[in-house]
């Protein structure tokens, strides 16, 4: 890929964000389609994300928002999609007319990760007899979680660290039309979803453990690594089906793709090709 005055930005924007596989992602699908663009991370402090933003319209980029700048961001952009505006989280965002418009495409990268691992109708709409799902966290990650489960109907029972921020999730579901509650210790559930960062450091602590779950028939991490995120193994070691956060990247990533290149078709193939790469080296 050789870049020249003519290729355009995008970029990942986080802290951290030297985990990301975005860029790879991203560029390997550039690549492929002999488009002129280079995709990198930008590890952005949340006292920069504005000027970072700002610069980035100035210069007609595009790109994604990670960890913790989701809903920040969501309240930075000039225009946003009714998703990204019922979300009140953006992880996508493109320039229009030297304006940043936002988007939400992690609900469509659940939904198709939920699909792939426990199977769903509706073409990735539904997810079969998940009827409650444990979200772990509460940030931008955890708020498309909980639209995602509202649109099929599930009830979202909600954990955090902080039982202040579990009540005000619970508060934002509300306003959302989003049926949610705090978390009992032991109430069972059909899926559990961790939107924390723990697990991208080998040494961070389990979002739970797995016997701790209740009737608990399958697992989603929206973290990935490298040979899986330890909780991914413990899940399994238990019984229980469980996939780490690359099909989700990879979704999400096509969707936002479309946002960044109209009328080109994602090569998905190509996408989740490098993200396999990544992961294994």
């Amino acid at each position: 890929m050789e870049i020249g005055a003519s290729t355009r930005l995008l970029a990942v924007l986080g802290d951290p964000v030297a985990h990301s596989l975005s860029p790879c992602m991203h560029n390997a699908a550039i690549r492929a389609l002999g488009l002129d663009a280079a995709f990198v991370a930008l590890r952005t402090s949340a006292t920069a994300l504005p000027t970072v933003l700002q610069a980035l319209a100035a210069v007609e980029a595009a790109g994604n928002v990670t960890v913790p700048h989701k809903e920040a961001t969501e309240r930075y952009v000039a225009r946003k999609t009714d998703l990204c505006e019922r979300v009140g989280a953006c992880n996508t965002f493109w320039t229009e007319h030297g304006a940043l418009v936002g988007d939400n495409t992690d609900v469509p990268g659940v939904r198709a990760a939920l699909h792939t691992l426990v199977g769903g109708g509706g073409g990735g709409e539904g997810v079969d007899g998940a009827e409650r799902w444990l979200v772990l966290g509460t940030g931008g990650s955890a708020r498309a979680v909980a639209i995602a489960a509202a649109d099929v109907r599930a009830l979202v029972l909600v954990r955090s660290r902080e039982p202040g921020r579990a009540r005000a999730f619970v508060d934002w579901a509300a306003s959302r039309k989003v049926a949610a509650r705090v978390a009992a210790a032991t109430e069972p559930c059909d899926i559990v979803i961790n939107t924390t960062p723990l697990g991208l450091k080998e040494t961070d602590a389990l979002p739970i453990l797995p016997t701790h779950l209740n009737g608990t028939r399958a697992a989603l991490d929206l973290v990935y690594a490298p040979g899986e995120t330890p909780w991914v193994r413990a899940l399994r070691a238990a019984g229980i089906t469980a996939c780490d956060g690359r099909e989700l990247l990879v979704h999400q990533g096509a969707a936002a793709f479309t946002r960044f290149f109209p009328g080109e078709v994602p090569p998905l193939d190509v996408m989740r090709a490098a993200v396999a790469r990544a992961l294994r080296a």
